[in-house]
């Protein structure tokens, strides 16, 4: 990570390679930029924000964690959604207003970012992913599956429990519905997503093909990279097609 850094220090002086690289870095997301900052005797905190192009309130930035209050408020927008999941956030505040809570369509959107909700209704762009990372086609079209570890499939939802909530990644033999491994997580980070994939190879005969949806977890290079190192084929869901991974879709 410091190399990185100690590459573009030293290209300062040299204006054109300082521009080549700062603009690489420019398609990195900010808890990327936030990664390669490391203290180093050599280069200040302050001079690598410069170079990586980030501030430092950004870096230093710290989320507060949730409120008593607003841990309520999450759970009842989770039970409305989970009875009307076509519900955007001006029919949810509605239906929170006829509960006795006041809240604006804001907050009730920050709510449905940290539940990983999204009112469910034909639209453009239904899945969600990161741009910066590769998708891979979706190899099941008209496939046959006459065997187990023919095809593994993988999904992420969350767990509603009293004081928040956690993410839970489930891996499934297509052939046998048998669950294969498992692990929960508190952030959506890919690094649970990788536990569980390298827990279910060490158990279990490798797959032919991997299947999961094009979210930003799935396509993350160390989870992609660890199917390419034991040569399973990739293959991720169409844009907006549940029904391609509906065996994990509906466990």
């Amino acid at each position: 990570m410091i190399s990185l850094i100690n590459c573009i220090a030293k290209s300062d002086n040299s204006l054109s390679s300082a521009i080549g690289l700062k603009k690489n870095l420019n398609c990195l997301s900010l808890e990327n930029k936030k990664k390669l900052i490391n203290p180093d005797p050599k280069i200040s905190t302050r001079r690598q924000c410069e170079l990586l192009n980030l501030s430092r309130t950004s870096f230093y930035y710290k989320p507060k964690p949730l409120s008593d209050e607003e841990l309520l408020i999450l759970n009842k927008v989770d039970e409305i959604y989970t009875e009307h999941p076509y519900y955007g956030s001006r029919r949810m505040k509605e239906e929170l207003q006829d509960a006795g809570i006041v809240i604006g369509r804001q907050k009730i959107s920050k709510f449905y970012q940290l539940l990983g909700l999204e009112a469910v209704y034909p639209k453009v762009n239904l899945s969600k992913r990161n741009h910066e990372h590769k998708v891979y086609p979706y190899l099941l079209r008209y496939l046959p599956i006459t065997k187990a570890n023919q095809v593994w499939l993988a999904d992420v939802t969350y767990i509603r429990l009293k004081h928040g909530f956690v993410y839970l990644v489930a891996i499934i033999d297509w052939y046998s519905r048998r669950i294969l491994s498992w692990r929960l997580s508190t952030s959506l980070s890919a690094d649970f997503c990788v536990e569980a994939l390298q827990e279910a190879l060490d158990n279990y005969p490798k797959p032919e093909i991997f299947n999961t949806d094009q979210g930003s977890t799935f396509t993350a290079n160390d989870f992609v990279n660890l199917l390419i190192k034991y040569k399973i084929s990739i293959s991720m869901d169409g844009r907006g097609r549940a029904l391609d991974n509906v065996f994990i879709e509906r466990f």
